[in-house]
């Protein structure tokens, strides 16, 4: 991985991108002479404007993200963050608004009349302990962005301080979210507290560390999954294991339900729907010779279909209360919906597409779907929308994945998060 960043020279697939637009002086001479707001009266104009504020400001993306990188912050907790986004937006003369008990803002620009899209960035870190040896390494103990949630953050509020320097063809509303890493999500906040009042449409970028930077994957539907935890809590009055007549064998009711309910949903739903179900964890007694009272096992159920995750609460009651009636052994079944899955709507994915094309050649790339969830299907609630995922890996060494204490991007990526969503914007009209 990259450890110097913006400064590193460009190559292989990145490399075209940072000659995409060749009247980059005069776009940096458009904005010295306009004014705070530059006309762009066409897209290459605004891609030329973009170039010019990122060659003026590339440097600052990287310290943008190494200090947030620095400075994690748990879930609901992210108050240095959102000041520090605050703080810039506010220098550029924009006027952020912070959501109700402090963490996450929004940022509108553009004009107030007609359509507006939304963009969005989550902002939290993870509980984990950053082992990458950066200079910039994280100084909370315990606490890293290892889901790049500091380059998520650092290219949006790039995007928001280029774009806030022209006049724009329609309405942006940056969402600067916390709280992703926890279910059900912030994004469920953020709807509440009025984020998506106005908003016609909502793109987003997450870290890709499989893809070379550079690139950016894109599809049509399901791009994450739905993810939901099952609990399952059982009791019986427990026994001598040589007397297994005169109770109800806990341990065997248990094992019942492990094999029997992954099983039986599988026969219950489609298979094309990306359906799994999957134990993560199991308890019950210590003795070899005694029938525990008490056990507990605990699981995740996902799907990349709407429509089936709407169908997977009352399907898994269903089933556990057949498989453990024969048992006798009583239960208790804690069903905690997540998240649903992100499914980019085809105009969305289109309009995704167009914008990550513009950077060259080679820099749309197929995707596949993910088994993990995102909250920013809580916005796909509201309004159409797309997810793609930006290609983070420098091209060369080993490829770390999300949520690892060595996780780590090349920091050329961020310049190109910031041109990709400038392009959703400026083409949109």
């Amino acid at each position: 991985m990259s450890k110097t960043g913006g400064s590193s020279p460009a190559t292989g697939t990145a490399a075209a991108h940072e000659a995409m637009v060749p009247d980059v002086d005069a776009a940096a001479a458009l904005l010295r002479t306009k004014g705070p707001r530059a006309v762009i009266d066409t897209v290459a104009a605004g891609r030329a404007a973009v170039e010019a504020w990122l060659a003026e400001h590339a440097v600052d993306l990287v310290q943008w993200r190494r200090h947030i990188h620095a400075n994690p912050e748990l879930s609901r907790t992210e108050f240095g963050t959102t000041e520090f986004i605050s703080s810039w937006l506010t220098k550029a003369g924009l006027n952020p608004q912070k959501m109700p008990g402090g963490t996450g803002l929004i940022c509108d620009i553009g004009p107030a009349d007609g359509p507006r899209i939304g963009l969005r960035a989550d902002m939290d870190a993870l509980p984990l302990q950053e082992f990458t040896g950066l200079s910039f390494a994280s100084t909370v103990p315990g606490v890293s962005h290892a889901c790049g949630h500091d380059a998520h953050t650092t290219i949006l509020l790039g995007t928001a301080l280029a774009l806030s320097e022209m006049n724009l063809p329609v309405g942006v509303r940056f969402v600067f979210q916390p709280a992703e890493e926890v279910m059900p999500g912030g994004a469920i906040d953020m709807v509440a507290a009025g984020a998506m009042e106005g908003v016609d449409r909502i793109f987003a970028l997450h870290c890709d560390p499989r893809l070379e930077v550079g690139r950016v994957g894109i599809r049509v539907g399901a791009i994450t999954s739905a993810a939901d935890t099952v609990e399952l809590v059982l009791d019986s009055p427990g026994g001598h294991t040589s007397r297994p007549h005169l109770t109800s064998d806990l341990v065997y009711a248990i094992g019942t339900v492990i094999t029997g309910l992954p099983g039986l949903l599988s026969r219950r739903i489609d298979p094309r729907t990306s359906t799994v179900m999957v134990w993560g964890a199991v308890s019950a007694g210590k003795a070899p010779n005694a029938i525990p009272q008490t056990g507990m096992l605990t699981g995740t159920v996902r799907t990349g279909d709407h429509a089936t995750w709407s169908l997977l609460e009352p399907m898994v009651h269903e089933i556990v209360d057949g498989l453990l009636a024969p048992t006798g052994v009583r239960y208790q079944l804690n069903y905690r919906r997540g998240v649903p899955p992100v499914v980019n709507d085809e105009q969305s994915t289109r309009m995704f597409e167009s914008a990550i094309r513009a950077l060259g050649p080679d820099a749309l790339a197929d995707t596949m779907q993910s088994g993990g969830g995102e909250d920013f299907s809580w916005y796909l609630e509201e309004v159409p929308g797309a997810m793609a995922r930006l290609g983070v890996w420098s091209g060369h060494g080993e490829q770390l994945d999300l949520h690892q204490p060595t996780f780590d991007i090349d920091e050329r990526a961020l310049s190109v998060g910031v041109r990709v969503l400038s392009n959703i914007v400026l083409q949109a009209g």
